[in-house]
């Protein structure tokens, strides 16, 4: 049989919204409820974490408008944190009520979009918590699949990294991307001078002039051919040092930065890239201005959470009754924050929770969706990073 040639593995917008990136147990559950005469049994899915990487004492809830796009037009009612919410273990995050056959079958993508967020923008907040004022590029594109590129640069973002690289993020999350040059342009001029000239000849001007320089040479001497190839126009100096080849970061930054100084260029900025993750980023700033990061962002710790049924509608009392599995707790639920993680509350909804100082906790799940009907306006990419930086402030620890 003749093979239908190469194709891309993924589902467009419109196969995943009908339910199709589900798994089969669903689809078999959904027939069974259809011949039993349950489809219509109204529920009220919640969606939580109970538990958190090793170490972690909080995430980051991100997944929130794609979830929306999921849901919209479907008799279906949203109720959800807002995105960017620093949530810790057990916390509601959100919750999906309807009737069973126009949810069961969307679990799979919901769980997919939420977890897939939370879990990128959980570690770029916490990279970004460490890096503080210094500056966090995000080129992690090339550790998954293309078909991610957009969702990954927006989970990335909304973190809290400063930039991020993809062609398509001023498309997509309305910011311009950014990034330096690669190796393959200074090998194939086979020079690093040739391509550091070439680069600025060509390259808008409102482009930073970033020289990466770590090509053929040292460190160091390339680093002031780039200086005296480029003047006053070089922004700054990359260091992405393979490891076989590296030794140690911290004392090659400071002997770039210290030769650079003696040749004029105290400005010219170090951004240190290539494996770079929380273990190291407290030593390096001290000599770095700013960092590229990839795979570590692109391929963190996964935020588990999980979709259980906490109440079914029984129509003969005319009420929500509580109902869920072992190991759960039954019951819709509302988070009531006074302060992000550290006074928070869990409780059903419609109290009035005092916080400690005396003020009242605020409610933080909210409508979204009423019976498919988009009620609230959702904020802009740049609006979520704001929110989750933050929260940051109040959050002394990782």
């Amino acid at each position: 049989m003749k093979g239908k040639g190469p194709q891309f593995y993924i589902l467009d917008a419109d196969r995943i919204k009908r339910g199709e990136a589900t798994d089969i147990y669903f689809i078999r559950s959904r027939n069974i409820l259809e011949k039993y005469g349950l489809c219509d049994k109204m529920v009220r899915y919640e969606v939580h974490a109970y538990s958190l990487p090793k170490n972690y004492k909080w995430a980051v809830f991100a997944g929130l408008e794609e979830v929306v796009a999921l849901l919209i037009n479907n008799n279906v009612t949203l109720y959800s944190l807002p995105e960017g919410t620093i949530f810790k273990e057990i916390q509601p995050l959100t919750i999906v009520e309807g009737k069973i056959c126009d949810i069961i079958h969307l679990e799979t993508a919901l769980l997919g979009i939420l977890r897939f967020y939370s879990s990128v923008s959980t570690k770029a907040a916490r990279i970004k918590k460490l890096a503080g004022e210094k500056q966090l590029l995000f080129f992690g594109l090339r550790a998954q699949h293309p078909a991610l590129a957009p969702a990954l640069d927006r989970a990335a973002y909304i973190g809290g990294c400063d930039a991020v690289s993809g062609t398509m993020s001023k498309e997509f999350i309305d910011i311009e991307p950014r990034g330096t040059m690669p190796h393959v342009l200074i090998i194939v001029f086979e020079d690093p001078v040739k391509a550091f000239q070439a680069f600025d000849e060509v390259v808008s001007e409102d482009v930073p002039r970033i020289a990466l320089v770590d090509t053929f040479y040292d460190e160091r001497y390339e680093s002031l051919l780039a200086a005296q190839s480029l003047g006053k126009k070089l922004w700054g100096v990359r260091l992405d040092t393979p490891r076989s080849r590296r030794g140690d970061i911290y004392m090659i930054a400071q002997e770039v930065k210290w030769t650079l100084k003696l040749y004029g260029f105290s400005n010219a900025k170090i951004i240190i890239s290539g494996g770079v993750d929380e273990d190291n980023i407290v030593r390096l700033k001290e000599v770095a201005d700013g960092f590229g990061v990839g795979t570590s962002i692109a391929f963190p710790p996964s935020v588990d959470l999980s979709m259980d049924i906490v109440e079914i509608y029984d129509e003969a009392r005319g009420a929500w009754i509580p109902i869920t599995k072992r190991g759960k707790l039954p019951g819709m639920k509302q988070l009531y924050r006074c302060k992000p993680i550290y006074e928070d509350y869990i409780d059903v909804p419609g109290k009035d929770i005092m916080c400690s100082d005396g003020s009242q906790a605020k409610p933080m799940l909210v409508k979204y969706l009423d019976n498919g009907q988009l009620i609230r306006n959702l904020p802009s990419a740049k609006e979520i990073r704001e929110y989750v930086l933050n929260q940051l402030i109040h959050i002394e620890s990782l």
